[in-house]
């Protein structure tokens, strides 16, 4: 089966003060095991890490700019 990596920047809706939430789990609804799912953020986004971990991921972060995190879910299971 195929790895499908799904990659969002919610940055400008942020700076634009739109809330994110929804677009981002409506894209990792779509993720199956071991997909991957990208998402930028000008921060780090610490309680989607809890969220995400209950929905079956596991996460890797990296600070890229002072203002721009990326962060690499992988679904689990």
């Amino acid at each position: 089966m195929e790895q499908k990596i799904i990659e969002l920047d919610v940055r400008e809706d942020l700076k634009n003060k739109i809330e994110p939430f929804q677009k981002i789990m409506e894209a990792v609804k779509e993720c199956k095991q071991n997909d991957i799912f990208i998402l930028h953020a000008p921060f780090k986004p610490t309680p989607l890490f809890t969220v995400l971990k209950a929905k079956g991921f596991s996460h890797e972060e990296e600070q890229i700019e002072k203002k721009h995190w990326k962060i690499t879910f992988t679904k689990t299971n």
